[in-house]
C-alpha cells in the first residue's frame, strides 16, 4: 500500500470518474486503474463498483476511502510539523475567495504575500460559497475566505473581521436626506441585488424584507448583477440604490461618498472568516494568509462590537 494509491482512491471518490481523476491527479488512466487494482487485490476487497455511471464507492470501499483520507491528512501533517520546526513555509496552497470580497483583498494579499513567503504557490480562486464547500469537503482546496457563520458542522470557520454594509442612492431618493438610515428606509421596488447563488444577496434580503424578492419580480424591468461594481452603475446610470459591503466604497469620489449613507445601531456587519475541512492540518500557513489579509483591513473591522448585527446567510433561497 502507498500514499499514491491512496491519492488515486480519494480522487475517483471525489469525481466518481476514472478519466477526470487520472487529468487531476496528472497520470493517465491506465496507471490510475492499475494501482488501484493493485490495492483492492492486497486489501482483498473492491472499493468501487466500477459497473455503474457514475462509479459508486462499495459499503466496505467507503470505509477504506475514510481512512484513505485520515491517512494522506495525517502525511500532510507530519510534513507540517518538519516545517514548522525547520520554521520553513513550503508547497502550494489552494485558497478559494468569495466574488464580493475578491476585489478588495485578493490584489494586495497575492502582491504582499509572494514576497513575505517566496516558498509558497499561493494559487486562488474567485467561487461562490456553494462550490467553496463541495470543493473544500472533496479537498479540492485549502481554504476559502467567505462570509460566516455557515451553520455546517464539517468546516472549521476562523473569523477575521466584521465588515459593515452601507446603502448607495441615486441622488433623487429621499433617504440621502437623512444622516443615517434604518433597513426601513431601503426602497425595495428600486433596490438592485447580485444573483442568487451570493450569499451577500441572502444577507441583503434578510436585512430588509422577505418580501424583497416578491416585490423585485413585480419591476418593469429587472436586472441582477455577478459583480458588486456592477451594482454601483446600475445605481449611476438607472437610478434606485443598492447596498454594497464597506469596503468596497474606500475609493469611491467625494461625489459619490455623498450619496453613502451607514445604518443606525446595530450596524448591519457581514463576519469574514477563513474556513477549512474539519481534517485540515496546514495551519503554520493558515495563519500567514490570515495575517496577510489583516494588513488589508481597515482597523475599526477587525472588532465585533456590541452595536453590530451579523447578517445571517442561510435561507429558503441559498441552501447550505
Amino acid at each position: 500500500m502507498t500514499l499514491t494509491q491512496l491519492e488515486y482512491v480519494v480522487a475517483v471518490a471525489t469525481y466518481k470518474s476514472f478519466v477526470a481523476s487520472a487529468d487531476k491527479c496528472f497520470v493517465t488512466q491506465p496507471t490510475l486503474s492499475m494501482q488501484i487494482q493493485k490495492l483492492e487485490d492486497e486489501l482483498g476487497a473492491k472499493i468501487f463498483d466500477r459497473n455503474k455511471h457514475p462509479i459508486v464507492i462499495t459499503d466496505i470501499g467507503e470505509i477504506i476511502v475514510a481512512q484513505a483520507r485520515l491517512i494522506l491528512s495525517k502525511s500532510e501533517q507530519m510534513q507540517e510539523m518538519i516545517q514548522a520546526e525547520r520554521k520553513q513555509l513550503t508547497g502550494d496552497f489552494k485558497l478559494a475567495v468569495i466574488p464580493t470580497i475578491a476585489p478588495n483583498i485578493l490584489p494586495g494579499l497575492l502582491e504582499n504575500y509572494s514576497k513575505a513567503f517566496p516558498g509558497v504557490k499561493l494559487r486562488v480562486s474567485e467561487m461562490e460559497t456553494k462550490q467553496i464547500l463541495l470543493a473544500l469537503k472533496n479537498n479540492e482546496i485549502k481554504a476559502a475566505l467567505v462570509s460566516t457563520p455557515l451553520e455546517d458542522n464539517s468546516i472549521v470557520e476562523h473569523p477575521l473581521f466584521y465588515e459593515p454594509f452601507v446603502a448607495y442612492m441615486h441622488s433623487g431618493e429621499a433617504a440621502l436626506k437623512k444622516r443615517t438610515i434604518k433597513p426601513e428606509d431601503i426602497a425595495l421596488d428600486r433596490i438592485w441585488l447580485l444573483n442568487e447563488g451570493h450569499c451577500m444577496r441572502n444577507q441583503i434580503i434578510n436585512l430588509c424584507s422577505e418580501s424583497l424578492e416578491k416585490l423585485q419580480a413585480e419591476r418593469p424591468y429587472r436586472y441582477e448583477s455577478s459583480n458588486v461594481e456592477t451594482l454601483r452603475r446600475m445605481v449611476e446610470k438607472n437610478g434606485g440604490m443598492t447596498i454594497l459591503p464597506e469596503m468596497a466604497t474606500l475609493d469611491f469620489s467625494e461625489d459619490q461618498q455623498d450619496n453613502l449613507r451607514y445604518f443606525d445601531d446595530p450596524e448591519p456587519v457581514r463576519e469574514i472568516s477563513l474556513i477549512t475541512n474539519d481534517y485540515f492540518v496546514r495551519d503554520s500557513i493558515l495563519q500567514t494568509i490570515a495575517d496577510e489579509i489583516l494588513k488589508l483591513v481597515p482597523e475599526k473591522m477587525r472588532v465585533q462590537k456590541k452595536n453590530r448585527r451579523v447578517l445571517r446567510i442561510k435561507s429558503a433561497k441559498f441552501s447550505l
